[in-house]
Protein backbone atom coordinates (compact mmCIF):
# COMPACT_ATOMS: atom_id res chain seq x y z
CA UNK A 1 0.00 0.00 0.00
CA UNK A 2 1.22 3.50 -0.68
CA UNK A 3 1.08 6.89 0.45
CA UNK A 4 -2.46 8.38 0.63
CA UNK A 5 -3.23 12.26 1.14
CA UNK A 6 -4.11 12.75 4.89
CA UNK A 7 -7.00 13.60 5.68
CA UNK A 8 -7.36 16.93 8.20
CA UNK A 9 -9.12 16.36 11.60
CA UNK A 10 -7.84 15.09 14.74
CA UNK A 11 -10.55 12.14 14.92
CA UNK A 12 -9.61 11.30 11.14
CA UNK A 13 -6.42 11.37 11.61
CA UNK A 14 -6.88 8.56 14.08
CA UNK A 15 -8.56 6.64 12.13
CA UNK A 16 -6.18 6.70 9.23
CA UNK A 17 -3.58 5.87 12.01
CA UNK A 18 -5.39 2.55 12.38
CA UNK A 19 -6.62 2.46 9.11
CA UNK A 20 -2.75 1.39 8.33
CA UNK A 21 -2.88 -1.65 10.42
CA UNK A 22 -4.01 -4.75 7.62
CA UNK A 23 -4.30 -8.27 7.88
CA UNK A 24 -0.91 -8.28 5.92
CA UNK A 25 0.97 -5.86 8.36
CA UNK A 26 -0.26 -6.27 11.47
CA UNK A 27 2.52 -4.75 12.99
CA UNK A 28 4.43 -1.11 11.93
CA UNK A 29 7.03 1.18 12.82
CA UNK A 30 6.39 4.64 13.36
CA UNK A 31 7.91 5.03 9.56
CA UNK A 32 5.76 2.68 8.12
CA UNK A 33 2.68 4.29 9.72
CA UNK A 34 3.66 7.62 8.67
CA UNK A 35 4.17 6.06 4.71
CA UNK A 36 0.88 4.49 4.99
CA UNK A 37 -1.23 7.57 6.33
CA UNK A 38 1.09 10.18 4.41
CA UNK A 39 1.16 12.12 7.89
CA UNK A 40 3.93 13.68 9.07
CA UNK A 41 6.14 11.50 11.43
CA UNK A 42 5.83 13.81 14.58
CA UNK A 43 2.28 13.48 14.31
CA UNK A 44 2.66 9.92 13.70
CA UNK A 45 4.52 9.93 16.90
CA UNK A 46 2.36 12.06 19.09
CA UNK A 47 -1.20 9.61 18.01
CA UNK A 48 0.57 6.50 18.22
CA UNK A 49 2.24 7.76 21.24
CA UNK A 50 -1.93 8.55 23.09
CA UNK A 51 -3.24 5.34 21.24
CA UNK A 52 -0.75 3.06 22.80
CA UNK A 53 -1.16 4.90 26.71
CA UNK A 54 -5.08 4.13 25.67
CA UNK A 55 -4.77 0.25 25.18
CA UNK A 56 -5.72 0.66 21.43
CA UNK A 57 -2.00 0.21 20.28
CA UNK A 58 0.63 -1.98 21.71
CA UNK A 59 4.27 -2.06 21.38
CA UNK A 60 6.36 -4.86 21.01
CA UNK A 61 9.75 -5.62 22.17
CA UNK A 62 11.05 -4.53 18.37
CA UNK A 63 9.45 -1.66 18.47
CA UNK A 64 6.79 -2.19 15.90
CA UNK A 65 3.45 -1.73 16.94
CA UNK A 66 0.11 -3.74 17.22
CA UNK A 67 -3.66 -3.79 17.33
CA UNK A 68 -4.51 -3.68 21.23
CA UNK A 69 -6.76 -5.69 23.34
CA UNK A 70 -9.05 -2.02 24.35
CA UNK A 71 -9.30 -2.22 20.47
CA UNK A 72 -10.56 -5.51 20.02
CA UNK A 73 -13.19 -4.87 23.12
CA UNK A 74 -14.62 -2.14 21.46
CA UNK A 75 -14.81 -3.33 17.57
CA UNK A 76 -16.57 -6.57 19.11
CA UNK A 77 -19.73 -3.88 20.54
CA UNK A 78 -20.23 -3.28 16.83
CA UNK A 79 -23.75 -4.16 15.64
CA UNK A 80 -22.58 -6.02 13.46
CA UNK A 81 -20.25 -7.99 15.15
CA UNK A 82 -22.04 -8.80 18.12
CA UNK A 83 -25.48 -9.55 17.40
CA UNK A 84 -25.13 -11.32 14.44
CA UNK A 85 -22.10 -12.82 15.39
CA UNK A 86 -24.43 -13.92 18.98
CA UNK A 87 -27.52 -14.97 16.75
CA UNK A 88 -25.05 -16.96 14.24
CA UNK A 89 -22.68 -19.05 16.49
CA UNK A 90 -24.85 -21.72 17.52
CA UNK A 91 -25.37 -22.83 13.49
CA UNK A 92 -21.54 -21.88 12.81
CA UNK A 93 -20.39 -24.64 15.70
CA UNK A 94 -22.80 -27.02 14.49
CA UNK A 95 -21.73 -26.77 10.51
CA UNK A 96 -17.89 -26.64 11.71
CA UNK A 97 -18.80 -30.11 14.04
CA UNK A 98 -20.33 -31.69 10.96
CA UNK A 99 -17.73 -30.90 8.14
CA UNK A 100 -14.92 -30.14 10.29
CA UNK A 101 -13.91 -27.74 8.01
CA UNK A 102 -13.19 -24.14 7.68
CA UNK A 103 -16.92 -21.89 8.39
CA UNK A 104 -16.93 -18.48 7.87
CA UNK A 105 -19.70 -15.29 8.46
CA UNK A 106 -18.70 -12.25 6.64
CA UNK A 107 -20.91 -8.70 6.05
CA UNK A 108 -20.47 -6.62 3.19
CA UNK A 109 -18.61 -3.31 4.47
CA UNK A 110 -21.21 -0.63 3.63
CA UNK A 111 -18.87 2.23 2.83
CA UNK A 112 -16.65 0.01 0.27
CA UNK A 113 -18.55 -2.78 -1.20
CA UNK A 114 -15.71 -3.55 -2.76
CA UNK A 115 -14.55 -5.22 -0.03
CA UNK A 116 -15.81 -7.58 2.97
CA UNK A 117 -15.37 -7.92 6.70
CA UNK A 118 -15.19 -11.50 8.57
CA UNK A 119 -16.69 -11.44 11.54
CA UNK A 120 -15.89 -15.34 12.70
CA UNK A 121 -13.97 -17.91 11.42
CA UNK A 122 -14.31 -21.17 13.14
CA UNK A 123 -11.28 -23.83 11.84
CA UNK A 124 -9.25 -27.07 12.63
CA UNK A 125 -6.12 -28.19 12.59
CA UNK A 126 -7.20 -30.83 9.43
CA UNK A 127 -9.11 -27.99 7.74
CA UNK A 128 -7.19 -26.44 4.29
CA UNK A 129 -5.10 -23.60 5.21
CA UNK A 130 -7.28 -20.09 4.34
CA UNK A 131 -5.86 -16.46 4.86
CA UNK A 132 -8.77 -15.16 6.67
CA UNK A 133 -9.58 -14.53 10.44
CA UNK A 134 -12.47 -12.37 12.47
CA UNK A 135 -11.69 -8.50 11.26
CA UNK A 136 -10.06 -9.44 8.05
CA UNK A 137 -10.53 -8.11 4.46
CA UNK A 138 -11.03 -9.67 1.20
CA UNK A 139 -12.24 -8.60 -1.78
CA UNK A 140 -16.25 -9.32 -2.48
CA UNK A 141 -15.76 -10.04 -6.27
CA UNK A 142 -13.29 -13.06 -5.78
CA UNK A 143 -15.17 -14.93 -2.37
CA UNK A 144 -17.98 -16.72 -2.08
CA UNK A 145 -19.43 -14.88 0.82
CA UNK A 146 -18.62 -11.79 -1.08
CA UNK A 147 -20.39 -12.81 -4.21
CA UNK A 148 -23.43 -14.09 -2.24
CA UNK A 149 -23.44 -10.03 -0.74
CA UNK A 150 -23.06 -8.14 -4.29
CA UNK A 151 -25.83 -10.51 -5.58
CA UNK A 152 -28.08 -8.94 -3.09
CA UNK A 153 -26.87 -5.38 -3.12
CA UNK A 154 -27.95 -2.40 -3.51
CA UNK A 155 -27.22 -2.75 -8.20
CA UNK A 156 -26.20 1.16 -7.86
CA UNK A 157 -22.82 -0.20 -5.09
CA UNK A 158 -22.62 -3.52 -7.60
CA UNK A 159 -22.05 -1.83 -10.81
CA UNK A 160 -19.45 0.40 -8.37
CA UNK A 161 -17.28 -2.51 -7.69
CA UNK A 162 -17.59 -3.70 -11.22
CA UNK A 163 -16.04 -0.50 -12.82
CA UNK A 164 -12.99 -0.76 -10.80
CA UNK A 165 -10.07 -3.23 -11.51
CA UNK A 166 -10.80 -6.07 -9.95
CA UNK A 167 -7.98 -7.93 -8.84
CA UNK A 168 -6.58 -11.87 -9.61
CA UNK A 169 -5.85 -13.71 -6.93
CA UNK A 170 -4.90 -17.04 -9.04
CA UNK A 171 -5.79 -18.23 -12.54
CA UNK A 172 -9.55 -18.95 -11.61
CA UNK A 173 -10.56 -15.44 -10.39
CA UNK A 174 -13.11 -14.21 -12.45
CA UNK A 175 -11.75 -10.23 -12.97
CA UNK A 176 -14.02 -9.83 -15.98
CA UNK A 177 -17.20 -7.76 -15.06
CA UNK A 178 -19.50 -9.57 -17.29
CA UNK A 179 -18.39 -13.06 -15.80
CA UNK A 180 -18.91 -11.73 -12.39
CA UNK A 181 -22.46 -10.19 -13.32
CA UNK A 182 -23.00 -13.91 -14.44
CA UNK A 183 -21.97 -15.42 -11.36
CA UNK A 184 -24.23 -12.97 -9.07
CA UNK A 185 -27.35 -13.64 -11.25
CA UNK A 186 -26.71 -17.28 -10.40
CA UNK A 187 -26.31 -16.76 -7.18
CA UNK A 188 -29.57 -15.14 -6.94
CA UNK A 189 -31.38 -17.73 -9.05
CA UNK A 190 -29.64 -20.24 -6.73
CA UNK A 191 -29.38 -19.21 -3.48
CA UNK A 192 -26.18 -19.78 -3.31
CA UNK A 193 -22.19 -19.45 -4.10
CA UNK A 194 -19.40 -21.89 -5.38
CA UNK A 195 -16.09 -19.87 -5.77
CA UNK A 196 -13.99 -22.10 -6.78
CA UNK A 197 -9.57 -21.73 -6.26
CA UNK A 198 -10.96 -18.19 -7.01
CA UNK A 199 -8.39 -17.02 -3.60
CA UNK A 200 -6.10 -19.38 -3.55
CA UNK A 201 -5.92 -22.38 -5.89
CA UNK A 202 -5.84 -25.03 -3.07
CA UNK A 203 -9.27 -24.30 -1.87
CA UNK A 204 -13.05 -23.48 -2.78
CA UNK A 205 -16.07 -21.99 -0.95
CA UNK A 206 -19.64 -22.88 -1.03
CA UNK A 207 -21.42 -19.89 0.57
CA UNK A 208 -25.25 -18.90 1.27
CA UNK A 209 -27.08 -15.55 2.05
CA UNK A 210 -28.28 -14.52 5.61
CA UNK A 211 -30.98 -12.13 6.03
CA UNK A 212 -32.78 -10.39 8.43
CA UNK A 213 -35.57 -12.66 9.50
CA UNK A 214 -37.55 -12.93 6.17
CA UNK A 215 -35.91 -9.44 5.02
CA UNK A 216 -32.50 -8.18 3.09
CA UNK A 217 -29.42 -9.69 3.06
CA UNK A 218 -27.50 -8.89 6.10
CA UNK A 219 -24.48 -11.39 5.83
CA UNK A 220 -23.33 -14.75 4.23
CA UNK A 221 -22.10 -17.89 5.57
CA UNK A 222 -19.43 -20.09 3.86
CA UNK A 223 -17.54 -23.24 4.42
CA UNK A 224 -14.18 -23.36 2.52
CA UNK A 225 -13.19 -27.21 1.66
CA UNK A 226 -10.09 -28.06 -0.55
CA UNK A 227 -10.01 -27.64 -3.87
CA UNK A 228 -11.72 -30.76 -6.01
CA UNK A 229 -13.64 -31.63 -3.47
CA UNK A 230 -17.30 -32.14 -4.70
CA UNK A 231 -18.91 -28.71 -3.45
CA UNK A 232 -22.66 -29.68 -4.19
CA UNK A 233 -21.95 -31.98 -1.40
CA UNK A 234 -22.21 -29.14 1.42
CA UNK A 235 -24.89 -26.92 -0.53
CA UNK A 236 -27.73 -28.29 1.88
CA UNK A 237 -25.68 -28.05 5.04
CA UNK A 238 -24.73 -24.40 4.02
CA UNK A 239 -27.92 -23.40 3.21
CA UNK A 240 -29.90 -25.17 6.23
CA UNK A 241 -27.60 -23.24 8.64
CA UNK A 242 -28.11 -19.80 6.99
CA UNK A 243 -31.60 -20.20 7.00
CA UNK A 244 -31.10 -21.03 10.95
CA UNK A 245 -28.75 -17.64 11.33
CA UNK A 246 -31.95 -15.86 9.08
CA UNK A 247 -34.71 -17.25 11.84
CA UNK A 248 -32.42 -16.53 14.86
CA UNK A 249 -32.18 -12.58 13.80
CA UNK A 250 -35.98 -12.96 13.31
CA UNK A 251 -36.57 -13.87 16.95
Amino acid sequence: MGSRPARSGVTARVLDVLGAFTAEAPALGLTDIARRTGLPLTTVHRIVGELAAGGALDRGDDGRYRIGLRLWEIAHLAPASHGLREAAMPFLEDLHEVTRHNVQLAVLDPEDPAEVVYVERLSSRDAVSIVTRPGSRLPSHATGVGLVLLAHADPADTERVLARPLRRFTPHTVCDPAGVRALLARARASGFVISDRQIEAVSLSVAAPVRAGGGPVVAALSIVVPAGTNPHTWVPAVRAAARGISRALAS
